[in-house]
C-alpha cells in the first residue's frame, strides 16, 4: 500500500534531517532559549536555504516550524535537505529550473537527476503533518545550536512527543482516476513501557502499538482507497489513542 509506505517514511526526515538543518548564530543568551522569531536559527549549510534565518510563518517548501506544520507536496518534505529547490507542481518548469541553477547541463539530465532521487516519484502526493514540541521543538533552549527535541529527557521515551501525518493522491487504473488518502498517529512510548515480538506495552500488559524507530509506536492508522478495496480503520491501539496521553 503507497500510502503506508510514505506515512511511515515521513518521520525519518523528523527524527533526522529536519533537526539538523538548523544552526544558531552564538545566541545561546547565557543559557536562555533562542526562538525562530529571533531570527538567529538558520538553515544548515547542506540546505538549498543555507545561512537564511528561520521565518515564523511557512518557507518555500511548505514547512512552518513555529506552528510545528507541514503542508505541501511530499517530495519537498526532503528537497530542501538534499540542496534542491523546492517543487511547485510543474514538472517541466522543475527541470529548467535546475538548469538554470547549476544542477544539470540539460533538460534530460535534469530529469535523470530527479529520478534518482526516491521521493521524486511521490512529488505529485500531498501532506499535511503536525507534531508537538516534545517531537521537535520551535526553540533552542538547551544552547546546542538546533531546535531541540525531547528536551529535558535523554531520548524521545518518556517525552510525550508524537507526530501525525495526513496524506493523499490519486493514480490511473484501468481508466479510472483513483484517490487515495492515508493518516497515521506515531508517540513516544512512555518510560515504563516494554517491547515484545515488535509492539510496545504499557506497564500493565496493555497493547500500545507496532513498534517504529525503536522509542516510538504506531496507535492509529486510517486508509481509504476505494479502488483497492480499503475502507477506514486499519489499525488502532487497544490503549488510549489520544494524542499527549503518555506525555508529562
Amino acid at each position: 500500500m503507497k500510502a503506508q509506505i510514505l506515512g511511515l517514511a515521513i518521520v525519518v526526515l523528523l527524527l533526522g534531517a529536519t533537526v539538523t538543518i538548523v544552526e544558531a548564530k552564538g545566541n545561546e543568551k547565557n543559557g536562555l532559549c533562542t526562538a525562530i522569531t529571533e531570527g538567529s536559527l538558520t538553515y544548515g549549510e547542506e540546505h538549498y536555504l543555507a545561512g537564511q534565518p528561520l521565518q515564523p510563518g511557512f518557507d518555500i517548501y511548505g514547512y512552518n516550524y513555529n506552528a510545528h506544520l507541514f503542508i505541501g507536496y511530499f517530495c519537498n518534505v526532503y528537497l530542501g535537505g538534499y540542496g534542491f529547490p523546492p517543487y511547485e507542481g510543474d514538472d517541466e518548469a522543475y527541470y529548467q529550473r535546475l538548469v538554470e541553477e547549476g544542477y544539470a547541463n540539460s533538460i534530460e539530465e535534469a530529469r535523470e537527476l530527479m529520478e534518482s532521487v526516491w521521493c521524486w516519484e511521490y512529488r505529485k502526493d500531498w501532506l499535511v503533518m503536525k507534531w508537538n514540541d516534545a517531537w521537535l521543538s520551535n526553540k533552542d533552549c538547551d544552547g546546542d545550536g538546533k531546535l531541540d527535541t525531547h528536551y529535558g529527557y535523554d531520548s524521545y521515551i518518556g517525552s510525550g512527543a508524537w507526530e501525525t501525518n495526513h496524506m493523499w493522491g490519486t493514480y490511473e487504473l484501468d481508466g479510472t482516476i483513483c484517490r487515495w488518502e492515508y493518516f497515521v498517529k506515531i508517540v513516544a512510548v512512555p518510560e515504563d513501557a516494554y517491547l515484545e515480538n515488535g509492539t510496545w506495552y504499557t506497564a500493565d500488559g496493555t497493547e500500545i502499538g507496532p513498534a517504529i524507530w525503536g522509542q516510538f509506536a504506531v496507535i492509529q492508522e486510517v486508509y481509504n482507497d476505494p479502488c483497492g478495496g480499503y475502507h477506514g480503520i486499519m489499525y488502532l491501539s487497544p490503549a488510549p489513542a489520544g494524542l499527549g496521553f503518555y506525555g508529562k
